[in-house]
């Protein structure tokens, strides 16, 4: 359990470095993107705090509503409110995850798929490693050095400390 735990802990932290560093660039940073990605920031980062919303929801047992595009409109602020809810959520969840079995509806070619409860961590876990990586791709591409998000440096700087050399 130590370890799923401590694999949400990077998630979290990441997303709300990615935000703290977005709140640092210049406006027209917002509407970069680059090839092959999901698309400009605010919706990338949108779709990514949302979906963990979903998954909380199916995990907690109650149907989201129904799936709606990523909102650019909401801010980095709204978004790092919703995200520290969400926190505290996930960890109530990670408390009883043994407890937990829950049973995805069908949705389009979907079946139903029963037992699903590893799968919807797993898939919050990769789902927000590949959108903050996304979004690091459209920096880069775009002339922003990206923040460094990887486990290595949550590791560092949460458990040794920032002062550790790269």
């Amino acid at each position: 359990m130590e370890p799923l735990r401590e694999a949400f802990q990077h998630h979290f932290w990441a997303t709300e470095k990615l935000i703290e560093y977005l709140r640092a660039l210049p406006p027209e940073a917002e509407t970069a993107t680059a090839p092959g990605v999901y698309g400009e920031i605010p919706p990338t980062l949108s779709h990514l705090v949302d979906a963990d919303g979903r998954y909380l929801l199916y995990l907690e047992g109650t149907p989201p509503p129904p799936k709606a595009g990523p909102d650019p409109t909401r801010t980095l602020d709204e978004l790092s409110e919703s995200l520290r809810d969400q926190i505290v959520r996930w960890r109530l969840l990670l408390d009883r995850v043994d407890e937990l079995d829950v049973t995805l509806p069908a949705r389009g070619d979907r079946p139903e798929m029963p037992h699903a409860t590893n799968l919807m961590f797993a898939q919050a876990l990769h789902h927000g490693n590949d959108h903050r990586t996304q979004i690091c791709t459209v920096l880069s591409a775009n002339g922003y050095e990206p923040p460094t998000l990887d486990v290595w440096a949550y590791w560092r700087e949460r458990r040794l400390g920032p002062e550790q050399p790269e």
